[in-house]
């Protein structure tokens, strides 16, 4: 990869209309650039540093400079550190100096975004199992993949806290990509992404919006539905093929925008579809259905519980069309395919306590869940644990309030990324709309669970646990905690109970 000229850089900001100011001399200007970040703790030689984040301060410049940064791009000055490349807008900067140093790298790797309200991982995860067994069979390397799960791009590997990183990291990762050899990349893309340019300069070669529904409401993320929806829409603006989910509620709405600016194709239970699912049928733990493609008529089936997940599956046939991968590898990644932190199933070994580690954490897949639940585990008392986000997505102590309350039959509040707001003001607002189930306030997530699965609903119980999945971090403050996953604090408090049992009996 080709180290440009700082003064290569002051041009693309200006040729943008985005430069105000430069303090960079003639001699500052010739110096190429090793290294582009806004995280001191990247810092190296030769360095173009970013000032930006809402928590970003005056001493973290001075830092920069005294560790490598031979210049800072910032929309202001700060005292003791310089020189300083002035613009308009950082965020517009970012989506200007990444593609420059990272020399295009999103245009030499296939590039599959998907967007939605729910059901963003799983498809992703459906449709990288069908790449890969694609890849193996033909002696590639496997599918690069940036999830709200986790991340890798043939070089760095990690568990995620952002469901689409910002431009400098993404463009990273489609580098890390090229240069590992890897040809796809499949990838969430949030409404925050897409609203603040995160994406920007990236043609998706295959775009796929699942559904919409009403979520990520707050003062720092959408103020209203129609902004939410609005941000969604914009991943259409630049892509080359978009796969469409025809029983999404706006699919029309949706359908009109993507039609002129691209191809479509969709998906769902219309006979009008490209891809049709015409029958869903569960057999014990699989979930098998009919599905109709341009190329073939065929019963396939998921390994994954969760009846709604056929219509993950639908999309990630429909992005598979479109990407010609043949259909042996449509069917052998389906049938294999897991999520972490997905519908995750685990039991006691008297059967009588089932507990599902799931991610669902908006009205929509809280309601997928539970619907799915009645109809699979029949008769079985229902326990909830779960909590909201702090200082964001407002809506959802409401929403998930609400359905819990209607198929519960006790509900635990706990911890789920409190962030800056204290912990008991979100618990109160979820117990606000809480009217006819018993519910009890436990912060403690580990003990949330152990109370759920050892101690409450005597009998046969389904227990759901849901919002952290398989992340091992709690977001406290401004700092992300180290802490067990929701599956271990599940497999540890099952092993208590089957002890529990066992010594009872």
């Amino acid at each position: 990869m080709e180290k440009h000229r700082l003064s290569e850089y002051i041009k693309a900001l200006s040729d943008e209309g985005l430069l105000v100011d430069s303090e960079v001399d003639e001699e500052l200007s010739i110096r190429r650039i090793a290294c582009l970040t806004y995280d001191t703790r990247e810092l190296g030689q030769d360095a173009l540093f970013i000032c930006k984040g809402a928590h970003f301060k005056p001493e973290y410049a001075k830092y920069a400079v005294e560790n490598g940064a031979v210049a800072l791009v910032s929309e202001t000055k700060y005292d003791g550190a310089s020189p300083f490349i002035i613009v308009t807008d950082i965020r517009r900067a970012m989506a200007c100096l990444a593609p420059l140093f990272f020399d295009n790298a999103p245009s030499k790797v296939t590039s599959i975004g998907i967007t939605g309200t729910k059901g963003k991982s799983t498809t992703a995860y459906y449709l990288r199992a069908i790449i890969n067994d694609w890849m193996s069979d033909t002696g590639r390397p496997e599918c690069a993949i940036l999830s709200s799960i986790d991340t890798y791009d043939g070089i760095e590997s990690f568990e995620s806290h952002l469901t689409t990183p910002e431009i400098v990291e993404l463009y990273r990762h489609f580098s890390n990509a090229e240069k590992s050899g890897i040809s796809h990349l499949v990838m969430e893309v949030s409404s925050q992404a897409l609203k603040y340019g995160r994406v920007a300069g990236i043609n998706f070669d295959v775009a796929c919006f699942m559904n919409i529904g009403t979520d990520h409401i707050s003062p720092i993320e959408h103020p209203d539905f129609e902004d939410y929806f609005a941000s969604k829409l914009k991943i259409f603006d630049t892509c080359r093929v978009a796969c469409i989910n025809t029983d999404s509620d706006y699919s029309d709405r949706i359908l009109s925008y993507a039609d002129g600016k691209c191809r479509v194709v969709t998906f769902g239970s219309h006979e009008s579809d490209a891809v049709y699912c015409k029958k869903i049928e569960k057999r014990g733990d699989e979930i098998y259905f009919e599905v109709r493609t341009p190329e073939f008529e065929r019963e396939l089936h998921i390994s994954m519980p969760g009846i709604f997940n056929v219509s993950n599956a639908l999309a990630a046939i429909a992005m598979s069309y479109v990407l010609g991968i043949p259909e042996k590898y449509v069917e052998s990644g389906l049938a294999r395919a897991r999520a972490g932190g997905r519908m995750q199933i685990y039991k006691s070994r008297d059967e009588k306590v089932i507990a599902i580690v799931d991610y669902a954490h908006n009205k929509m897949s809280f309601e997928a869940l539970f619907n799915s639940v009645k109809v699979e585990f029949p008769g079985r008392k229902i326990i909830a644990v779960f909590g909201c986000p702090g200082g964001k997505a407002f809506l959802r102590r409401h929403d998930l309030a609400v359905a819990a309350d209607a198929d519960c039959d006790f509900i635990i509040i706990t911890e789920e990324d409190s962030g800056e707001e204290p912990f008991n003001n979100i618990a109160k607002d979820i117990a606000a709309n809480i009217e006819r189930c018993d519910y009890s306030v436990i912060e403690d997530r580990g003990e949330a669970i152990r109370k759920a699965v050892t101690e409450l609903g005597g009998g046969m119980k389904v227990i759901l646990i849901t919002g952290k999945g398989e992340e091992t971090r709690q977001k406290r403050g401004t700092q992300y905690i180290d802490c067990p996953s929701d599956v271990e604090y599940t497999l540890r408090y099952l092993e208590e109970y089957d002890n529990a049992a066992v010594a009872a009996n």
